[in-house]
């Protein structure tokens, strides 16, 4: 039986802890959450907000004592604390050992290739400097071994000129892939092992942002390529021995390969449509995994397209309205407003989810009200 007075903590209030606190509602348990303003997405939607660094040791310690499972939203949490948190006998899903692999990008990658899960080629360069001895691999992707996010810390190097503008931090030099689809897939596992994965999804990406445009689901791909995807998710989530959800980003390759491109121990965007496309949603499969339920059914109930909604330049606010009542206005459309104040040009600040009869009817719907706004 469920213990409805189970207290979970999320560390991290944006708009992934407020969506994961509508499905902990239907299970009626307690729900604490640690992030550093009042104005966090989170904070609207439980009274038990603590304000704090998720970063910080002492800040993270003192909000997981007295809590009986914690998760996050993000991965930039202090994982020394969470240690310690776990000794004391708190329940920690994902792990701090999937945490701390994740949280860098290297050392992500040098954990799939021991576990012979195919990833791009990569190279540790600890600063600038060091990639004068690279200019040979060029051209290549660079990115920031911690902290990137939403298509920040990622650059294309096509040329050596383009070193002055490279991250000065620890970064991954990586080989370009030559890529002929981008996609994603779910997989959720429970303490008892028992796993499951949502079909693979495709994502857009805007070209000069790098950041998910949209989303189809299912994929545009084969049977064997939705298979050879969903395996990989399967096995990474095994060699993680996963506790939790993990959004397992994927290459599909111009000459038919798939390999692994990056890792999220969490929500992802790329399973917001889960919400109302599928029969479970990612974020009650979420709740279920950390408190030992038996996982629901990851089935689609209608073909849908996702996408996402970013705040404009200053003076193009008014675009917002219409593309609003566009969506409200539009059948089988779902807005989400995540209610973010001060946002800056470029970030997300909500997503409509289009379901269709056929994916070519969710992704006509979708343009109608992309369209406003492009």
């Amino acid at each position: 039986m469920l213990d409805r007075d189970i207290k979970v903590g999320i560390l991290g209030g944006g708009q992934l802890g407020a969506m994961l606190i509508k499905s902990a509602v239907d299970y009626g348990i307690y729900v604490h959450v640690l992030d550093t303003s009042y104005d966090a997405n989170a904070a609207r939607f439980t009274s038990n907000f603590t304000i704090g660094d998720t970063l910080d040791y002492d800040a993270v310690l003192a909000f997981g004592k007295g809590l009986d499972v914690i998760t996050i939203e993000k991965e930039a949490v202090n994982v020394d604390a969470l240690e310690e948190l776990q000794k004391q006998g708190i329940k920690v899903h994902p792990s701090p050992h999937v945490i701390r692999t994740i949280q860098d990008k290297y050392l992500q990658k040098q954990y799939l290739q021991e576990h012979n899960i195919p990833v791009a080629k990569g190279t540790l360069i600890k600063n600038k400097e060091e990639l004068a001895g690279y200019s040979e691999q060029l051209p290549a992707c660079l990115k920031l071994c911690r902290d990137g996010y939403d298509g920040k810390g990622v650059m294309i190097l096509k040329q050596q000129s383009d070193f002055e503008k490279a991250f000065d931090k620890p970064s991954v030099l990586e080989e370009l892939v030559d890529i002929d689809k981008e996609l994603a897939v779910i997989v959720a596992r429970n303490e008892a092992g028992e796993v499951k994965c949502y079909d693979p999804v495709e994502m857009v990406f805007d070209a000069e942002m790098n950041i998910l445009d949209y989303q189809l689901a299912p994929a545009d791909i084969t049977e064997e390529q939705a298979k050879t995807a969903i395996d990989l998710a399967l096995k990474t989530g095994e060699a993680f021995d996963l506790v939790g959800i993990m959004a397992v980003e994927l290459f599909l390759t111009v000459d038919g390969n798939i390999i692994v491109n990056e890792l999220a121990p969490r929500p992802h965007n790329s399973g917001h449509h889960t919400i109302e496309a599928c029969v479970t949603s990612q974020y009650e499969q979420l709740i279920r995994a950390i408190l030992g339920i038996s996982l629901g059914d990851t089935s689609i109930n209608k073909p849908s397209a996702m996408m996402n909604i970013l705040q404009p330049a200053e003076g193009k606010v008014e675009l917002l309205d219409k593309l609003m009542t566009k969506a409200l206005a539009t059948s089988d459309a779902h807005l989400h407003w995540y209610g973010k104040k001060n946002s800056k040009e470029g970030r997300k600040i909500g997503h409509v989810t289009i379901n269709g009869s056929s994916i070519e009817d969710a992704l006509a719907k979708a343009e109608s009200i992309r369209g406003i706004i492009k």
